[in-house]
C-alpha cells in the first residue's frame, strides 16, 4: 500500500473526527495557547511528545500533513493536530513493540524510499532553471506559430435516405433552388433546421467519405450524392480559411512541461554519464527471479 494511503487509513482511525467537526474543532482538540510562536516563525525540530526517549517533533507532524489526501487537507489545523500526533505517537509505540520487527523487506524499502524521496527533491530543484522565457517563444515560434496548422471548412449538407432523392436534390439546386431553404424542408440530419449547417470543422472531423469530397470542392460549388453510413448527402462547401496558431497563452503551460521535462531528461542524461557506474555481469541470473516476492520474507 502507499504510504499516504496507509496514512490516511490510520489517520482515518485515530482521529474519528465526526463530520460537523470540519466546520468546528472537535470537543478535546488542542487550542494554540495565547503565547504561541507564530506559524512562520515555528521550529521544525520543536519536540512535541517524546515515546520512551524518542522525540516526534514539529517536522515529522508537519511531513505527515503534507501527505494526507484531499478529504483531510479540507480539514481545520485544530482538528488535524490531534489526530496526526495520536497516529504519530501510536506508530512510534507500535515500531517499538516486541511485535515489530526491521526485516529485510522493511530495510530495503526504507533504502529505496530514502533513495527515491532524495532523487525527487533533486529533480525539483533542477527544474527551476529549465526553463526561460526565450525557450518558451522560440518553442511556440518553431512547433506552433511556423508550422502549417492546416484548413479549416465552413460546410454545409442536406442528408437524406436514398441516392435517388439525393440527386433530385442536387437536380433542384443546378435549377437555381436555395440550399438552405431545400435543407430546412427535405434534410433528415440534425442541421436541416438550421439549414444545413455544420459550422467550422478540420481535417479529421468527419467521416471519410463527406471529407474527401468537402476537400474536392472550391468555395461556392455544391457536390453530388455522397454515401456516409449516416445515409446520402448533398454538400455545399461554404468557404475555407487557414486555421491559425493558438495564442501563446494558451499552450504556454503545455510547452513549458515539454521543456521541463526534456530538460530534466537531458540533465539526467549528462549525470549518469559522468557518474562512475559498474555494472556485474548478471547474465547467469534468471529474470523471473522479479517474481519471487518470497525472497523477501528469508
Amino acid at each position: 500500500m502507499h504510504n499516504a494511503a496507509k496514512l490516511a487509513a490510520t489517520l482515518a482511525l485515530v482521529m474519528a473526527v465526526p463530520a460537523a467537526a470540519q466546520d468546528t474543532a472537535a470537543p478535546g482538540t488542542t487550542e494554540a495557547p495565547a503565547d504561541a510562536a507564530p506559524a512562520a516563525e515555528a521550529d521544525l525540530g520543536m519536540v512535541v511528545a517524546t515515546v520512551n526517549g524518542t522525540d516526534i517533533t514539529l517536522g515529522h507532524m508537519l511531513m505527515v500533513r503534507a501527505g494526507l489526501p484531499e478529504q483531510y487537507q479540507q480539514l481545520p489545523d485544530t482538528v488535524l493536530w490531534d489526530g496526526i500526533l495520536d497516529q504519530l505517537v501510536q506508530q512510534e509505540v507500535l515500531s517499538q513493540s516486541d511485535l515489530a520487527e526491521e526485516t529485510r523487506r522493511v530495510t530495503l524499502a526504507l533504502e529505496n524510499e530514502r533513495r527515491a524521496l532524495v532523487a525527487s527533491e533533486a529533480v525539483a530543484a533542477m527544474g527551476d532553471d529549465l526553463v526561460t522565457e526565450e525557450a518558451v517563444q522560440e518553442f511556440y515560434d518553431t512547433q506552433f506559430a511556423a508550422d502549417a496548422q492546416g484548413e479549416e471548412y465552413n460546410a454545409a449538407h442536406i442528408l437524406v435516405e436514398t441516392e435517388e432523392e439525393a440527386q433530385e436534390i442536387a437536380t433542384e439546386l443546378e435549377g437555381g433552388a436555395d440550399f438552405a431553404e431545400l435543407a430546412r424542408t427535405r434534410s433528415t440530419g440534425p442541421s436541416g433546421p438550421n439549414g444545413g449547417a455544420l459550422g467550422w470543422f478540420g481535417a479529421g472531423q468527419m467521416v471519410a467519405p463527406f471529407e474527401e469530397a468537402v476537400m474536392a470542392l472550391e468555395a461556392g460549388e455544391v457536390s453530388g450524392p455522397v454515401e456516409t453510413q449516416f445515409g446520402w448527402h448533398v454538400i455545399k462547401l461554404n468557404e475555407t480559411r487557414q486555421k491559425s496558431a493558438p495564442p501563446l497563452e494558451e499552450v504556454r503551460e503545455q510547452i513549458e512541461a515539454q521543456l521541463r521535462q526534456q530538460g530534466i531528461e537531458a540533465r539526467i542524461g549528462e549525470m549518469v554519464e559522468a557518474a562512475e557506474i559498474e555494472r556485474p555481469d548478471t547474465s547467469e541470473i534468471d529474470p523471473s527471479v522479479l517474481s519471487n516476492l518470497g525472497l523477501l520474507e528469508n
